[in-house]
């Protein structure tokens, strides 16, 4: 037997342009299953449990399949049907729709595991907990509390860019806020990838020198010098959209056209594409905290189809404010409702300030989506016993 992935048409019919947009936009994969006449029913049943449309015509079954689903179904297939061809089959299907996160001394695969992007300013003046973290014995702690509660990444950040203006700091002054940090992470927690947060060329090179696994620029490594920088090593890239200095006649469309252009830039430059993730910068418009906040959580599946992770950098910002009156302490619920969406339609990566509530938010939410049950293959009885 062997699954493989039907063909779309690239005509401009309604039909066409539905299809392809299930496939670019809501990560829906279009398979065709040969099967044989004795295992022909099994698979149908098989596909029934996913509860995904499909077609039979002789011993082929077509069928649409959320891309998140695709490992339970290699899973349960393998432990059904012992088939060499079907099972490499289904791992080439795998491996053209996996995204790797290559970033310094890590490789992530945020197709099968979402990321904990852990925040730790040691500023006197961020939005959140600007002066909460400023001294070393401070910071240490909460490098500390962050790993040991699972944040798979740590970013540091030395200079606030908080909406509503801010004071510039010098290069030198924000080295010496970071470097430490990034130092003292390495050292006692290797487990952990080590961010940056900076848009300056100066504190890039120097937290790259120091071990640095992660730059995250809200400039969007916007001229020459930093992509040069950035192609010479192996660091991962967060590379930001800002629109705190123009306003859009067409949100998505513009937003789309600014990561084509810098992508294209980033990679013109050297630096290879699987090193570069997307931040599409909420809380950066030109009205702070405005209604196009909450525009941009609702269009961030548009952005799938560039095929890189997303960041989901929304944490305890302003529209908590905006909608509901809430002061900052307050945000965490609506922050993670606001995450939940995000994360269904293709946010993969959770900045934030509260690793353990979204760790929590992460495990429940992997458990429903992958909440497939079939009485034969399922790893637990409904007595809750193991198989």
């Amino acid at each position: 037997m062997k699954i493989k992935e039907i063909p779309l048409s690239t005509k401009g019919d309604l039909m066409s342009v539905v299809m392809r947009n299930l496939r670019e936009v809501d990560q829906q994969l279009f398979l065709s299953w040969q099967a044989d006449s004795e295992s022909l029913t099994t698979v149908q049943h098989l596909l029934a449990d996913f509860d995904v449309p499909q077609v039979v015509s002789g011993t082929t079954i077509q069928f649409m399949l959320p891309a998140s689903a695709l490992t339970m179904l290699d899973k349960w297939s393998r432990r059904l049907f012992v088939d060499q061809e079907l099972a490499e089959s289904l791992n080439e299907i795998r491996v053209a729709h996996r995204q790797l996160w290559r970033a310094g001394r890590f490789c992530f695969d945020v197709t099968t595991t979402s990321l904990i992007y852990a925040i730790l300013n040691i500023t006197p003046d961020s939005f959140y907990d600007g002066g909460r973290y400023f001294t070393a014995n401070q910071w240490q702690q909460q490098v500390a509390q962050l790993a040991e509660t699972g944040a798979d990444i740590i970013e540091v950040g030395g200079q606030t860019t908080r909406p509503g203006g801010f004071v510039e700091i010098s290069p030198e002054e924000e080295i010496n806020r970071v470097v430490p940090a990034v130092k003292f992470i390495r050292q006692h927690y290797p487990q952990v990838a080590v961010a940056v947060d900076t848009y300056k060329l100066p504190v890039m090179a120097a937290v790259l020198e120091a071990g640095a696994d992660i730059i995250n620029d809200v400039q969007a490594f916007n001229d020459h010098e930093k992509r040069r920088l950035l192609a010479s090593c192996s660091a991962g890239l967060v590379t930001m959209h800002s629109s705190r200095d123009r306003e859009y006649q067409n949100l998505t469309s513009e937003m789309h056209h600014f990561f084509e252009q810098n992508l294209a830039e980033l990679t013109s430059a050297g630096i290879d594409r699987e090193r570069i993730v997307l931040d599409q910068g909420i809380g950066y418009s030109m009205v702070a905290d405005g209604n196009q906040d909450c525009a941009m959580m609702r269009n961030i599946d548009q952005f799938n189809d560039f095929h890189r992770p997303l960041l989901v950098a929304i944490s305890r910002k302003g529209f908590g404010k905006k909608l509901l009156g809430l002061a900052k302490k307050d945000r965490l619920p609506v922050t993670l409702v606001a995450e939940t969406y995000m994360y269904l339609h293709g946010g993969r990566i959770l900045r934030v300030h509260d690793v353990e509530e979204t760790r929590q938010l992460l495990v429940m939410l992997s458990a429903i989506e992958e909440g497939y049950w079939n009485h034969q293959l399922n790893d637990e009885r409904q007595d809750g016993k193991a198989d």
